[in-house]
């Protein structure tokens, strides 16, 4: 069984020099008094006094175990013993000898990684969309410290650079796949606008891997600066293309049916072309988003019941909207007064997605007949779909 031990201390080269300067500061101590000791070894070996045979030696804080603290022996002993020390941080004898690999009995204890502490803190932040400075915030600087009281201090500059190392880690493994690829890539892209504007785009691969896997990859969602016109596109797209290296390899590119997209197709396919790097004589290339094409037939025919449609739209922005409390109330005492059994709730759609639409109607229903009685009850509603 791979022995255990609860704590070890991340101690650079320079510590040595230090330690040793600080034993020579204390074998040198004058009637003035003792020096300071600021390395990080003291945070775990007492000095004790000099012995019969005028050797200075330290004294393991936990356990007892004694050392030789003078220069010319250095702090190598003191530094793995740090590690391996069968009481260091041990709260109960039950943490002590239970394992937690194999839930059976072991004189060994939790060891503390660095390394691992960061990976996880960083994966963290990841999958939880939190800002770097969650590490900063006090109640998870507390759980740390009582789950471990030597954890490492996180800053949130530490964090964003943890994340940083892991993008670029993961970017080689991709960059790897690319690699050993035989077939082709295909890509996606598409532009997003943020609530202050600032122009997103998204660049997607799909490809099949050596095991005959399809596999889909977010390449980049990178800042996009205006204007946003076709050229300015076909050169993002194609500096992303070198800057992964998979120009040579690329099968087609579907994209929505914008106009800038067909000016920047155009000229990226004229530009692969020129150096022979598309097949089929560039017939496939573009291909159009069919759920783009989809979604346009759908507006298209949502005109035909765009009043109707509308009345619902603000009925639900009228119930729902951040300073209608009251309205919310008003509403809810008309759902339990007509006895509406149902626990779905009013969903607002985004004007783009006909499927938010189709949910929205299809929520509004459940409530016509509240939509009614509120009508009566509140003079302010004026968009009652019935009426």
């Amino acid at each position: 069984m791979e022995k255990e031990s609860v704590e070890s201390v991340a101690l650079s080269d320079d510590d040595d020099n230090i330690i040793a300067e600080d034993v020579r500061q204390l074998n040198s101590t004058t009637t003035k008094g003792k020096k300071t000791l600021k390395s990080k070894v003291w945070n775990f070996f007492d000095i004790l006094p000099l012995g019969a045979d005028q050797k200075l030696k330290s004294q393991c804080k936990k356990c007892g175990a004694q050392y030789i603290a003078s220069s010319k022996y250095g702090t190598g002993n003191m530094r793995r013993h740090i590690k391996v020390c069968k009481r260091n941080n041990t709260r109960d004898i039950g943490q002590m000898m239970i394992s937690r690999d194999t839930n059976s009995l072991s004189l060994g204890s939790i060891q503390y990684d660095s390394n691992k502490f960061h990976e996880l803190v960083m994966a963290y932040i990841v999958m939880h969309d939190l800002p770097f400075q969650f590490v900063e915030w006090a109640g998870i600087r507390a759980i740390h410290q009582y789950m471990y009281p030597d954890v490492d201090t996180l800053t949130r500059n530490t964090a964003k650079a943890d994340v940083l190392k892991a993008y670029q880690r993961e970017k080689l493994k991709i960059k790897a796949m690319f690699e050993e690829v035989s077939g082709r890539v295909s890509l996606t892209s598409d532009l997003w606008s943020s609530c202050i504007s600032d122009g997103y785009m998204c660049l997607t691969a799909h490809f099949i891997d050596k095991e005959w896997r399809l596999q889909k990859r977010i390449l980049n969602f990178c800042f996009m600066p205006p204007p946003h016109t076709g050229v300015a596109l076909s050169e993002k797209i194609f500096d992303l293309l070198c800057e992964w290296k998979i120009e040579g390899k690329l099968f087609s590119l579907t994209l929505d049916n914008a106009s800038s997209n067909d000016v920047s197709v155009e000229a990226l396919r004229s530009q692969l072309q020129l150096k022979g790097l598309l097949p089929c004589n560039c017939e496939f290339f573009h291909l159009r988003c069919c759920c783009h094409i989809l979604n346009l037939v759908v507006q298209d025919g949502l005109k035909h019941i765009d009043r109707a449609i509308e009345k619902i739209r603000e009925s639900v922005k009228y119930v729902k909207g951040s300073h209608s409390q009251v309205r919310k109330q008003k509403f809810l005492d008309c759902v339990k007064l007509v006895s509406v059994g149902v626990k779905k709730g009013l969903r607002q759609d985004i004007l783009t997605r006909w499927n938010s639409t189709y949910l929205m109607l299809d929520n509004a229903l459940l409530y016509r007949r509240a939509f009614e009685h509120l009508a009566l009850s509140d003079s302010n509603y004026k968009s009652c779909p019935s009426a």
